[in-house]
């Protein structure tokens, strides 16, 4: 999809639509003719409709036809200082993540969405929202890229900050038209791209809880942290919390799988898609489907257990196949369940959700579970190289990749380790064992040792003599019992993919919200 010649209410030619997807819509050109035509385009240029957000789209020109290229979307920053660095961040992300893509766009169409706060008018919304639309288009000014239609849309009234004619602009915006009345919803229904819902309710399966159920979360939560923060902090026992962690994420993840419901396996999100007020309900229905499945004290446990940055990089490789269905809901329905002081804590299960829909192909909800990561901590460097590497546009395979290699290394050390454990064990029977099947690969010395060991039992028994060794034990001690002699918990190993390496381990203290720091 593209726009040529957008803005002061000039026709806009529209070359081979695609959707949020990349898809072709159809192979005709579309025609937007209107700032308003352009305004209703937004959600299907997202595949949601925005809410409280800054929108980039770009443009291209391709054979005498305008398309949209690449888009990004943050929140809008409630404190206005922080305007001009979100606008050049977001601005350099698009332009420059176009430009690796080997496709510098050649213009850029803004849009500012957020509704009006608590006695503010919608055209009061406009104004105080204007500098940050001048920011925007400083930023893609100075990028060498201009900004050619800059749009604040606000109860369902648009204006624009570049037109000039109060005409086809006036000063108390336009309505917007209904929503899949414009020629682009026409294309985008033949098509079969659906609208999945608002912002809001995109969201909404990712937020912590606010119900009764969040006090007694947040005691679980209290009580765990208190058994095993200690130990996640101790060097020798924290691999074994990390096994134990990812063993029980693979008990819940198998529960999850089981109860998919007869009518239709869930996809990658869950539930079927479908479009609409539909797929809010369906959204909800498995989401508390999945909370009911999920005991509070197992929660806790797995939250607290993924801030251990190598815990969370093995659970970073259920990313695929049967694995990533049930992965992504346990990460949604762990991100609901840091509740109270302890949403920083989301951080680490919306930054696994957000990976594991990217690497599914659902672009949509990678992105904003990744910025809700941030949102969390925006420290967390894992979600801000995932959230720059899926907005730019990249491969998610050669991190897969990456996952894999480690996947299988680690299974082969395993595997090596457990043979090593296995012939230690061998080489310590007792000498009556060793004289068995082991004694022909004795050596000579070995053997004499071990006649001369068994000569005593020919005079006697040895408990009838005070102070004297059981038979068989004479100058050797058995093995420990097999609990202590096999091997240990293998050590998370961080993956290898480039977009974690940056991380340090979180160190857990504290009791309430208190986690591992992550820089």
């Amino acid at each position: 999809m593209g726009v040529r010649g957008a803005g002061r209410g000039g026709a806009s030619r529209v070359g081979p639509a695609h959707g949020a997807s990349g898809v072709p819509f159809a192979e005709h050109q579309v025609t937007l003719r209107t700032p308003a035509e352009l305004a209703d385009a937004l959600p299907y240029l997202l595949g949601y409709r925005p809410e409280d957000s800054i929108v980039l789209a770009a443009l291209h020109d391709r054979d005498g036809r305008g398309r949209f290229g690449g888009r990004a979307r943050l929140g809008i920053p409630g404190n206005a200082d922080d305007w001009a660095s979100v606008a050049r961040q977001l601005t350099e992300g698009l332009v420059k993540g176009s430009e690796r893509r080997g496709a510098l766009p050649e213009s850029i169409v803004a849009f500012l969405c957020q509704d009006p706060r608590d006695g503010e008018s919608a055209r009061e919304v406009m104004e105080r929202l204007r500098p940050l639309a001048q920011l925007l288009r400083t930023a893609c000014g100075a990028l060498d890229v201009p900004v050619i239609e800059a749009l604040c849309i606000s109860d369902g009234r648009f204006w624009s900050y570049c037109c000039p004619s109060a005409q086809c602009c006036p000063a108390d915006g336009t309505p917007m038209g209904l929503p899949g009345t414009s020629v682009l919803a026409a294309a985008a229904t033949y098509a079969g791209l659906q609208i999945r819902g608002s912002l809001r309710e995109f969201r909404a399966r990712l937020i912590p809880w606010e119900t009764a159920a969040a006090l007694e979360q947040e005691s679980a939560l209290n009580a765990v942290s208190m058994a095993l923060i200690p130990r996640i902090l101790d060097d020798e026992s924290r691999t074994v919390v990390a096994t134990e962690t990812l063993d029980l994420a693979h008990r819940v993840m198998r529960r999850f799988a089981d109860s998919t419901s007869a009518d239709g396996a869930p996809g990658v999100s869950g539930v079927p898609a479908v479009s609409g007020a539909a797929s809010v309900s369906g959204a909800l229905s498995a989401d508390l489907r999945d909370d009911e499945l999920l005991c509070h004290d197992e929660a806790a446990t797995l939250i607290l257990g993924l801030q251990d940055r190598t815990t969370r990089d093995r659970a970073a490789e259920w990313m695929e196949g049967d694995e990533a269905g049930p992965a992504l809901r346990l990460w949604r329905a762990l991100a609901r369940r840091c509740v109270g002081p302890y949403g920083e804590h989301a951080a680490a299960p919306l930054t696994l959700a957000g990976w594991v829909a990217w690497s599914s192909g659902d672009e949509l909800e990678a992105r904003e579970a990744l910025a809700m990561a941030l949102g969390a901590d925006p420290g967390y460097l894992f979600a801000r190289l995932l959230h720059q590497a899926c907005n730019e546009g990249l491969d998610p395979e050669s991190i897969r990749r990456c996952l894999r290699k480690e996947r299988v290394d680690r299974a082969g050390a395993e595997t090596i380790a457990s043979s090593a454990a296995s012939g230690s064990s061998a080489s310590s029977e007792s000498p009556v064992d060793a004289g068995g099947a082991c004694g022909a690969a004795s050596t000579p010395s070995t053997r004499a040792a071990s006649r001369r060991r068994r000569k005593p039992r020919s005079t006697g028994s040895a408990e009838s003599r005070p102070g004297s060794r059981p038979s068989g034990t004479a100058g050797t001690r058995r093995p420990r019992s097999t609990a202590d002699s096999s091997p240990a918990p293998e050590a998370p190993t961080r993956a290898g993919d480039g977009t974690g390496g940056g991380t340090r381990s979180r160190r857990a203290s504290g009791r309430h919200g208190t986690k591992q720091g992550e820089t």
